[in-house]
């Protein structure tokens, strides 16, 4: 794919790294390196689905599992402001199914897929849900975060987004590009303190 920014100067005099210390510039890290073992240019486009195989996750639609109660089904994903995904305990066999809300956008499947490629990736215990109205989860917020924001820095890394906003892309322009959602490129923006390209 080609690049968004098309401006090797821009990139030959930037850091692959934020000026942010601590956390976020660990997960930006990570980010590059899950990019790296997809041999990925700092401009291409992540396909998580494509990643989500590599590590033996199987996804599916909330839409195409026969049998679920209506209830359950209710709970899960009546609209797309509902529950976004999640996945199994490893299987027998190794692999674990990742479900997916098919009233939200691709995007936003993007994201959520991501996310939990990165629970994979980086070891976490799976969380708990009891389903219920409350959907009560006994999750841990510290590897919540981890696999989020790594997720995003993969998906939009640092370079690329410092690049492209310093050129006057907008946020839609730079979701589109990378095939996820405006609150995630805005996410970036804020964790990263690029908001100073914001008008």
């Amino acid at each position: 794919m080609a690049s968004i920014c098309g401006n090797s100067e821009c990139l030959d005099r930037l850091s692959l790294l934020p000026a942010t210390s601590g956390k976020f510039r660990n997960y930006e890290q990570l980010g590059l390196r899950v990019r790296s073992f997809l041999s990925l240019g700092i401009h291409d486009r992540l396909a998580p689905m494509e990643l989500a195989k590599m590590v033996r996750l199987v996804v599916v639609s909330l839409k195409d599992i026969a049998g679920l109660p209506e209830e359950t089904r209710q709970i899960l994903g009546s609209s797309s402001q509902a529950w976004s995904g999640g996945a199994t305990p490893e299987l027998p066999d190794g692999t674990r199914i990742v479900i997916l809300n098919p009233m939200q956008s691709e995007g936003r499947q993007a994201v959520t897929l991501m996310e939990e490629v990165c629970h994979s990736l980086l070891g976490h215990k799976h969380s708990q849900i009891t389903l219920s109205q409350e959907n009560n989860r006994d999750y841990n917020d510290t590897n919540e975060e981890e696999a989020y924001a790594v997720g995003a820095a993969a998906l939009v890394p640092y370079r690329a987004l410092f690049c492209d906003l310093s050129r006057g892309l907008s946020v839609d322009s730079i979701a589109n590009h990378f095939g996820v959602t405006r609150s995630l490129v805005k996410y970036r923006i804020r964790v990263l303190r690029l908001s100073i390209f914001q008008a």
